[in-house]
């Protein structure tokens, strides 16, 4: 695998000269690469109890690395395949629990503290367009530079993310570059199909149109939560995406609406079930059964106010009736918030944010969670419930040429775990971001 992985950085390396000699319309390869590293701090905070899957109480730092290349390859008409070798280590606070809101969006992609390197994305995609209208893409990660038309259809299979295609967001997605809270990355009631590093395989189509776009996604599931090992009864286990972007102007200013909804399946826990099982101390792996379903929708605005100003705002569900398998323990979940370029302070490449995230729980599984049962997240051992409340501001400063940023990041959560006796919790953060 890493001589593979050698020769094919060592292709993209040499042929990345004839670049500069083609035509932006027909890029034929593209190479890119970027680094996150995250260091978050905490001060210790009041918990009369800590359980198995509790965010600890006293003062904690820690950090996660994530080091990505991106190989681009144009293969005949129409016809791209991407490459991405990926590198991550680290850890979240205490081992990325006790928070369903995690304060740090790259460690999902962690899976333990010592580097590892895996492929993180392989996929190729065929693109269908027709029409006289055409769109100019620009040279991007994971984008090769040319001319598309407007209408299209294209499908992609292999492995991929389902955050490369879905749930975008012009101010609220990428925890690289904007906010880093997990809520914020994504609808968050989105129990989207992911192994522990965040990625799927699957078969990916969409359909584009000049003011809107329509996209499918058929995907296999994990045989347990928050694991790697994929269910071959992909019959019984798999999971359906479909999303609708409407893209529209508001008084000139640009601003885009996304209706996503999902369907899982697969061999999930029931909460009811597990505490029927075990009223004392219930656990829903126990429970385990193929054809169960978790369902859900997401709803995702954007909308500038001027150049320099936007605001976004999300809402999304699920039935709560299944255990979380994939993402993160919420079943409904409001974000709002907006970003501010620093032009008006003259440094019209500096970005400042602040969110707002308001997290909650199905009654089947907050009864789980104060019966004493576990997630793969959360968990105190009991609860006393109320909505998890997070807020997150951060100021990003472009330090070298829009390649280096370092960004500095408060977040204050109340009600850690959705827990009203456990916090409040301040989480103190800096990010270091290189891309080129």
């Amino acid at each position: 695998m890493k001589k593979f992985i050698l020769s094919f950085l060592l292709f993209i390396s040499t042929t990345a000269i004839v670049l500069a000699q083609d035509s932006v319309k027909t890029q034929r390869t593209n190479f890119h690469f970027q680094q996150t590293i995250i260091t978050q701090y905490k001060p210790p905070f009041d918990a009369p109890y800590t359980g198995r899957n509790s965010l600890l109480p006293t003062t904690e730092t820690q950090s996660s690395i994530t080091s990505t290349l991106y190989g681009g390859a144009r293969l005949w008409q129409g016809a791209e395949a991407y490459f991405n070798p990926e590198i991550s280590g680290g850890s979240g606070l205490s081992q990325t629990l006790g928070v369903a809101g995690f304060p740090n969006g790259e460690t999902f992609r962690v899976g333990g503290v010592q580097n590892k390197i895996y492929i993180g994305r392989l996929y190729v995609k065929q693109t269908f367009g027709w029409g006289k209208e055409k769109d100019t893409l620009e040279d991007d990660l994971n984008q090769l530079a040319g001319i598309r038309s407007k209408r299209y259809f294209s499908l992609a299979a292999g492995k991929f993310g389902m955050a490369d295609f879905f749930d975008n967001n012009q101010f609220s997605h990428d925890p690289r570059t904007q906010f880093m809270n997990w809520a914020l990355m994504d609808n968050a009631a989105w129990d989207y199909p992911a192994n522990t590093r965040g990625y799927v395989l699957g078969l990916y189509a969409e359909l584009g149109h000049p003011d809107w776009t329509l996209r499918f996604a058929l995907t296999m599931v994990t045989t347990m939560p928050n694991q790697s090992v994929w269910d071959a009864k992909i019959a019984k286990g798999n999971a359906e995406t479909v999303e609708f972007e409407k893209r529209y102007t508001i008084g000139g200013q640009k601003g885009t609406l996304r209706i996503l909804t999902f369907l899982n399946n697969g061999k999930f826990g029931n909460y009811r079930d597990a505490i029927a099982q075990n009223p004392a101390a219930p656990n829903v792996d126990s429970t385990w059964a193929y054809g169960r379903h978790k369902y859900g929708f997401g709803i995702n605005a954007d909308q500038y106010l001027s150049k320099d100003f936007g605001v976004f705002a999300k809402a999304s569900w699920n039935d709560g009736h299944t255990e979380t398998w994939f993402f993160t323990e919420i079943d409904r979940s409001l974000t709002f918030g907006g970003t501010l370029k620093g032009t008006a302070w003259h440094r019209p490449d500096d970005e400042t944010g602040l969110a707002f995230i308001v997290n909650g729980l199905s009654q089947d599984h907050k009864d789980y969670l104060a019966a004493g049962g576990y997630g793969f997240i959360i968990g105190d051992g009991q609860l006393n419930y109320s909505p998890e409340m997070i807020m997150e501001f951060y100021y990003k400063i472009n330090v070298y040429q829009k390649k280096f940023w370092l960004s500095p990041d408060y977040q204050f959560i109340l009600h850690p775990a959705y827990n009203a006796d456990r916090g409040p919790v301040n989480v103190l953060g800096v990010r270091a971001h290189v891309e080129f």
